[in-house]
């Protein structure tokens, strides 16, 4: 493995969370991708749409941009009944049972994010990520850590997207 870098291995990370985005969406109808288990569980569009702002969110504040959601208009293909930079954090039933989407859109939206982030991270030395992105932890938190953390949050959220569809795929 020699050659390898930090950032190799976080652009094989977010490459990760994309393929599993892919897989997750594929064949989905609307009905199958806003599937509830119960009345409070997070449906496989509201997973996928939450993960990706997420990433959004998170990478274009470490890079000082603008958000793709915003950006590049996604916001308005989507038109959901939420404010415009919501990603998701601390919604309830209703709130979760607003963001709906088809298949196409969810993985375009996704895509463009993670062609963002590709580009943001091939930009990176090593010594960028050690830069502190956030004082407010002890011990604060490096770009490296920040990067990491979204990477984690991400493949947990389409884990349990996977899960759910093969809940939807068994009824």
């Amino acid at each position: 493995m020699s050659g390898v870098t930090a950032v190799d291995v976080l652009l094989d990370g977010y490459g990760r969370v994309g393929e599993s985005v892919e897989r997750v969406l594929d064949g989905l109808s609307p009905d199958q991708l806003t599937y509830r288990v119960d009345g409070e569980a997070n449906p496989i569009a509201w997973l996928v749409w939450h993960l990706t702002r997420v990433q959004d969110d998170h990478v274009a504040e470490v890079a000082g941009t603008e958000q793709v959601w915003t950006a590049d208009g996604w916001a308005d293909r989507f038109d959901l009944p939420l404010p415009v930079g919501d990603t998701g954090y601390g919604h309830g039933s209703d709130q979760v049972a607003a963001v709906t989407a088809p298949a196409d859109l969810l993985l375009g939206y996704h895509r463009a994010v993670h062609e963002r982030t590709r580009g943001y991270l091939r930009g990176l030395t090593a010594a960028d990520l050690t830069r502190v992105v956030d004082e407010s932890w002890d011990p604060p938190v490096t770009l490296a850590v920040r990067l990491l953390s979204v990477i984690e949050d991400d493949l947990q959220h389409v884990g349990q997207a996977g899960y759910v569809r093969g809940l939807v795929l068994r009824r």
